[in-house]
């Protein structure tokens, strides 16, 4: 059953949210060559637990970490460690928080240093994926108008959606219903509602679509060995058009 949420809920799924994109925007301004995910991961948790939060992540189906933290062809889930950064990586970071009861998601993927043009590309189109499927956000469309969006314009762009793994509504529980697909046929499924809220979350490979999970039964990677990357953003369905619950200068 999908949950619509009050103006009251969303007032503190915005709360939450800030906090999701200030730790989105610390990790940017901190991810340098040489650093360990593990380091990341601790400066993330202190900076959730300095707000009276606490991370969302950290044991939700025994997962061991704050933060997801996924290099170059690890599309989500990656387990933060020892593995340190190097020049031309690119990082996806994932951030949940909750907050008085309610929650906020968000990711973004960043260059190590100089990356290449094709994985400036790559990090490029699924951002802007996910600002195509805000757009469609709207009160009286379909929920698979929001998945159409992304699918069309990472497709246009020679790039390819993964199809295991998809977004999710989101507010006292971290995954709820509606599931997000980043592809499908527009005009179909739910009509898109005031109260709505989702945590869209395209993500996006330069191969193919395929992917596989390691033995850790965490991290999903690219079955090609190809690049990805992953933006999401936690968006409430208001009286003027979608919010941006845990908006950001990053994404």
């Amino acid at each position: 059953m999908i949950k619509l949420k009050s103006g009251r809920e969303i007032k503190l799924m915005r709360e939450a949210g800030k906090i999701v994109a200030e730790v989105l925007e610390e990790m940017e301004s901190t991810i340098k060559p040489g650093l360990t995910t593990a380091k990341l991961d601790k400066i993330a948790e202190k900076l959730i637990r300095s707000y009276g939060a606490e991370p969302a992540f950290l044991g939700y189906h025994n997962f061991p970490a704050s933060i997801c933290a996924s290099i170059n062809n690890e599309v989500v889930h990656g387990i933060p460690g020892l593995r340190r950064l190097e020049e031309g990586d690119i990082i996806s970071i994932d951030v949940g928080v909750r907050l008085n009861g309610y929650h906020g998601d968000a990711a973004a993927t960043f260059g190590v240093g100089e990356i290449t043009p094709q994985a400036a590309k790559l990090i490029k189109t699924t951002k802007v994926s996910l600002q195509k499927a805000v757009e469609a956000m709207q009160a009286g469309n379909r929920l698979s108008d929001i998945s159409h969006a992304v699918q069309a314009y990472v497709e246009s762009n020679s790039l390819s959606v993964v199809r295991n793994y998809v977004g999710h509504g989101i507010g006292e529980d971290m995954h709820e219903e509606p599931q997000v697909p980043n592809f499908g046929t527009p005009g179909r499924g739910p009509v898109l509602k005031e109260g709505l809220v989702l945590a869209i979350e395209p993500m996006v490979n330069i191969g193919s679509w395929d992917v596989k999970v390691l033995d850790d039964q965490w991290t999903v990677v690219t079955a090609d060995g190809s690049l990805s990357a992953h933006f999401e953003h936690t968006v409430a369905l208001g009286n003027n058009g979608p919010e941006i619950l845990t908006s950001s200068n990053l994404v």
